[in-house]
């Protein structure tokens, strides 16, 4: 059997907004897409928080959580991540604590120790709280704490969340939230899919920093993998070309939205910027059916990963959904 077929796949979210379209429309298709990957087997879908971005309607993470929740009946969801700096750790709990409740078995709890936002936005989000990513240990354990036992001395509880043990992972692009879930014993998802560059390292670094702890005995390791699965290579190489763009105007601090697919980018972006684009497609997987089954098994090969959860950013719905059962189809 090969190492792709032992492998759990699952499915990160942006909910993107097209050009021509709006959030409710890519709420619609989040929740769509969400029940067409749990008909294939995937093991978890996974959606992110970004704020300020008019390409990306999952802001409100915990509240879309809730919508795919009800409407699906077995995949497995969570935040991917939730950015905690952001957040009192309470309320997350709380957030948290109610969807684990409400679907048991269900909810995971990802997070990230970046704000995910410019300083204006941070500051919009946060108001007169303190909270900085230098806090993140702190409020990961404080977290840990409200969705754990209740203690006889405990003050400050989370209802619901006390008692429920969501699942935390740690996520991250850099090696500190690497170190951090080693050393507390949890999974961690590396963000290959944007920053890919010390993805080898963030790895060596968690497992050689890892303890056993009570919700897990031996390393866990998801990585993040741009899809862009096609019925062939150049059908795959064209509709590639609507993530380069969004990416493209990321640099550029231009809008997010969706656009389509273009023959070619040339005279679309300079050479640094191609080379920028380059850099955080890095681990992209574009191709077919046998090339994209060829790059996940070398990818696998290389980091032994547990896990692998892929974004999809194609400008035809029905593209996302067919790169999905072609991945499926390869196990």
């Amino acid at each position: 059997m090969s190492a792709l077929a032992q492998t759990k796949i699952s499915t990160l979210d942006l909910a993107p907004i097209r050009d021509d379209g709006g959030p409710a429309q890519a709420l619609s298709n989040s929740l769509a897409l969400a029940q067409h990957v749990e008909r294939l087997g995937y093991s978890r879908f996974w959606v992110a928080e970004h704020h300020n971005m008019d390409g990306i309607a999952s802001s409100a993470t915990a509240v879309l959580l809730g919508y795919l929740a009800a409407n699906t009946s077995s995949i497995r969801l969570g935040s991917g991540g939730v950015m905690l700096p952001n957040h009192a750790p309470l309320v997350i709990a709380e957030q948290f604590g109610t969807l684990a409740t409400l679907y048991p078995g269900r909810i995971d709890l990802g997070l990230g120790r970046a704000p995910g936002a410019d300083q204006f936005t941070a500051q919009a989000l946060r108001r007169e709280r303190s909270g900085s990513a230098d806090d993140f240990p702190e409020d990961v354990a404080e977290l840990q704490r409200y969705l754990g036992p209740r203690t006889p001395d405990q003050r400050v509880i989370a209802m619901p969340g006390s008692g429920t043990q969501v699942p935390i992972w740690l996520l991250g692009s850099s090696l500190f939230s690497a170190q951090l879930a080693g050393e507390r014993g949890l999974p961690y998802a590396f963000a290959s899919h944007f920053a890919p560059r010390m993805m080898h390292e963030a790895i060596r670094v968690y497992r050689n920093h890892f303890k056993p702890s009570a919700v897990l005995d031996q390393p866990y390791v998801m990585l993040g993998v741009p899809l862009v699965a096609a019925d062939s290579d150049e059908q795959a190489n064209y509709l590639v070309t609507s993530a380069y763009q969004r990416i493209l105007a990321l640099i550029r601090g231009q809008s997010l939205v969706q656009r389509p697919p273009v023959q070619s980018m040339d005279g679309l972006w300079l050479p640094h910027e191609k080379e920028a684009v380059g850099s955080f497609f890095g681990m992209a997987v574009v191709g077919g059916p046998e090339k994209v089954r060829a790059r996940l098994e070398v990818l696998l090969e290389q980091t032994g990963a547990d896990e692998l959860i892929f974004t999809c950013d194609l400008y035809e719905f029905a593209d996302r959904l067919r790169a999905f059962e072609i991945l499926a189809q390869l196990r």
